[in-house]
């Protein structure tokens, strides 16, 4: 958590860490501002210090939201470097970059570089900052462990936890809502239409969500909507041109977030409107059985892995394939339990088999089984999000409840 951050930058041997700014959301940098909406600069840390913004003239006011020592960025210090770099604009940030971690109390060391950008900017900044910065090593982090925001992202304390409680709460309510529009519609010749007879398609309920979603302040980034043979295929978005039908298998996998860039929620639901087939309530059944044990098999102190390899052996156990037995399947039990959650939708700790996290207080979770079988037109996933709370059990942050069958009129 954020009272960890001063520790692990000290511990990466790092003199400072500096975060670019741009206009593409950066999880790093909501984490130190507290979501300030920012869309220039570059934000200075060095450990034992607050964080210094340098942001455009435009943005003052809106960085100084966050509480954070606030300069602007487009001084006539800079106008002074375009020209002497004879109108190389990316020369001129780099050595201004430079300039400007001197400023904030850093005159030489080993920078961390962090941020969100496209991949060839990247590499072109990291050497204009290395040739133009003298005194300075500019470095990043390999992702085969935890780089430093994963690892200090990992356990959230109470504000981070006050607000993954509203998106759950408020995530919640959408899927009430989303509930009661499918239901009232009815059933004729096959198809689910509205009273006027139009059909409902999954594009219809996915813009009924989208409108929802932005009524309770929160936005979809990509939901699943997949009935019959596309459940069966884990990431499948579903077709929005699609007729509903009932008995079919829908998985329903809803993950907003804040408007504008925030902390997620993360939840599915699998649905089969006016009833379910024999097989379906099978499928559903064991996949409501591997919920319990990832549930019961999580706890701080565990490996995280834990209830991964209790829910493989249940499922091998009655026949299906996993990843485990058989790598690479596109049937069966095809993916890990669950994952971290935060202002990224996957953060760690991982709860896949081959994981090393151990699970701790104050991390959040989901926990997520599913068996999919798309040539026999079904899937099924169940999942929740959950908190580690301070005595090491779980807590549910969804609440929304988990009936297989949408009541609906005509059958």
């Amino acid at each position: 958590m954020k009272a960890d951050l001063d520790r692990l930058i000290r511990a990466r041997s790092l003199d400072a860490i500096l975060i670019w700014i741009d206009e593409i959301y950066s999880p790093p940098l909501d984490y130190l501002t507290g979501g300030a909406h920012i869309t220039r600069g570059v934000l200075v840390k060095r450990p034992g210090a607050d964080a210094i913004l340098y942001v455009s003239s435009m943005e003052t006011e809106e960085a100084a939201r966050s509480g954070l020592e606030t300069h602007i960025y487009n001084t006539p210090e800079l106008q002074a470097l375009l020209q002497k770099h004879e109108g190389n604009a990316s020369r001129a940030a780099a050595a201004w970059w430079g300039e400007i971690l001197a400023r904030c109390g850093v005159p030489s060391g080993t920078i961390g570089l962090y941020g969100a950008g496209s991949f060839s900017f990247i590499l072109s900044r990291a050497a204009e900052l290395t040739a133009l910065c003298p005194g300075y090593t500019f470095v990043g982090e390999p992702d085969n462990n935890h780089p430093l925001f994963t690892e200090v992202m990992m356990t959230k304390d109470a504000d981070e936890l006050m607000r993954l409680r509203s998106v759950a709460a408020r995530t919640d309510q959408v899927l009430e809502a989303t509930w009661a529009f499918i239901s009232g519609h009815q059933v004729r010749d096959g198809q689910v239409v509205n009273d006027e007879g139009e059909p409902l398609t999954i594009g219809a309920v996915k813009r009924f969500v989208r409108k929802t979603l932005l009524d309770y302040d929160l936005e979809d980034t990509g939901m699943i909507f997949a009935q019959g043979r596309d459940a069966g295929f884990p990431h499948s978005r579903g077709e929005s041109a699609e007729v509903l039908r009932p008995g079919e298998s829908i998985v329903f996998d809803l993950f907003p977030r804040e408007i504008g860039g925030g902390y997620y929620h993360d939840v599915t639901r699998t649905w089969s409107i006016g009833y379910a087939p024999a097989a379906l309530q099978a499928l559903y059944a064991q996949v409501m059985q591997a919920n319990d044990i990832g549930v019961e098999m999580s706890r701080a102190g565990m490996p995280a892995k834990a209830g991964q390899l209790a829910v493989l052996d249940y499922f091998e156990a009655g026949g299906h394939r996993t990843l485990r037995t058989h790598p690479g399947t596109q049937e069966g039990y095809v993916h890990s339990l669950g994952h971290g959650i935060g202002l990224n939708i996957h953060e760690a700790p991982s709860l896949s088999h081959l994981s090393s996290d151990t699970l701790a207080p104050g991390h959040v979770i989901t926990i997520e089984p599913g068996l999919y079988y798309p040539e026999q037109k079904m899937g099924c996933r169940i999942e929740d999000s959950w908190y580690i709370d301070a005595d090491g059990g779980l807590t549910a942050l969804t609440s929304f409840h988990k009936d297989l069958v949408i009541p609906i009129a005509g059958l």
